[in-house]
């Protein structure tokens, strides 16, 4: 049955036409200012981004089809906070984010204490109503709204919501094939959202390149100063002077004026 809906599908989303990155940044501006068409269009153009990255690492205890729309979840939210000042591709800013959410369902679909099936069915159902409300209204749907879906009380949403938690080794395969990598490896950092680790990653990139422009000595004192080059620590002005072989003041000195310069070519940029 799986195998049908699956060709099915397979057939619809192939006739959405692939994009280029002109025409990403368009829809992308477009987006900001509201435009629903826009963001139907640049989705749909990834859907079969979507199936390939699900393919690839859904386990056979899950559907494919329900991780197909996890992944789809994902990419609804990329769309939606995709810039056209990003200097990526949009595949490649959406990846994390579809990645983000097949991993949260494949991690639920594996309950560490065995529940009654009563209860297994109403979390069944409370997840059936999530992902309808979740790609409707593009954000996670609240209790409330859960219960009106479900024709629920809200109290019974909550009670069936309380049940629904999950462990899983880090340590365990992502899926069931021998070269595959673990979960562990594959969960994006939640420290921070896609969109703000590239944005660190562009000023880290923005800096590097300012202070590739300044003199060799300039250069030399600011990356003993402030470890800009990883894997090593920041030194005094002291440990600099000694390196370089010039004075304490002298240090200072190059790195105020190294600053200076870096906030002029910054700020003209």
């Amino acid at each position: 049955m799986e195998n049908s809906v699956y060709a099915t599908y397979i057939s619809q989303i192939s006739s959405y036409s692939l994009l280029d990155a002109d025409e990403e940044k368009t829809l992308a501006e477009k987006i900001q200012t509201g435009d629903s068409e826009s963001l139907a269009k640049l989705i749909n153009a990834n859907l079969r981004l979507v199936v390939s990255i699900a393919a690839k690492y859904y386990g056979n205890t899950n559907s494919l089809m329900d991780v197909i729309q996890e992944g789809n979840m994902g990419l609804m939210m990329a769309a939606r906070k995709f810039r056209a000042s990003f200097k990526t591709r949009f595949s490649t800013y959406a990846y994390p984010w579809i990645m983000q959410y097949m991993l949260r369902f494949m991690r639920g679909d594996k309950s560490f204490i065995a529940l009654p099936h009563r209860k297994e069915d109403g979390l069944r159902a409370i997840e059936k109503a999530k992902q309808h409300l979740s790609l409707e209204k593009g954000r996670e749907p609240t209790a409330e709204e859960i219960a009106r879906f479900t024709g629920w009380t809200l109290r019974k949403v909550k009670e069936y919501m309380a049940y629904d938690y999950t462990v899983y080794s880090l340590d365990a395969a992502a899926d069931n094939s021998d070269r595959s990598s673990p979960m562990g490896d594959l969960i994006p950092d939640t420290g921070f959202t896609p969109e703000e680790l590239y944005l660190i990653n562009e000023e880290k990139q923005t800096v590097q390149k300012a202070i590739a422009d300044l003199p060799r000595n300039e250069q030399t004192v600011l990356n003993l100063r402030y470890s800009i080059n990883e894997g090593q620590d920041s030194k005094t002005l002291r440990d600099v002077a000694k390196i370089v072989g010039v004075s304490p003041e002298a240090i200072r000195q190059t790195e105020i004026r190294a600053i200076r310069h870096m906030k002029s070519a910054l700020l003209f940029a």
